[in-house]
């Protein structure tokens, strides 16, 4: 299993937003972050989809126990994991609006009547 955490790459990143970040205990090797940043555009989705994993690997694993005093809730922490990630791609999708990487449908009439229709449907939403 290899590990390797530079925070100048777009592996070290994904790493850091998802704090996996501790060398003597990964908890997904290089080829792993490396699928993650192929499946999702950018850092910051590459980070969700990392933290889902990591939740759906703790739902499986650790479900909720007790035993004397040690309590184990792997589902509630799932549902944390899941909300960061949530968060992530909350900020990536405002940043892809900021940056203008989003896109827009144009509405293109083909007729003259069809550009009057237009224009009166937009004056009746107050657009214009």
């Amino acid at each position: 299993m290899s590990f390797t955490y530079d925070i100048t790459t777009d592996r070290g990143k994904v790493r850091f937003l998802a704090t996996d970040t501790n060398a003597s205990a990964p908890i997904l090797d290089d080829d792993e972050i490396d699928a993650c940043l192929v499946f999702e555009y950018g850092v910051k989705r590459a980070a969700a989809l990392v933290l889902e994993v990591i939740a759906s690997s703790e739902t499986l694993i650790a479900k909720k126990m007790e035993l004397l005093d040690l309590k184990i809730d792997g589902p509630a922490v799932a549902v944390d994991l899941r909300k960061s990630a949530a968060k992530l791609r909350e900020q990536a999708d405002m940043d892809d609006d900021a940056l203008g990487l989003g896109f827009d449908v144009i509405e293109m009439p083909s007729t003259e009547f069809a550009q009057t229709e237009r224009i009166l449907k937009q004056y009746q939403r107050g657009l214009i």
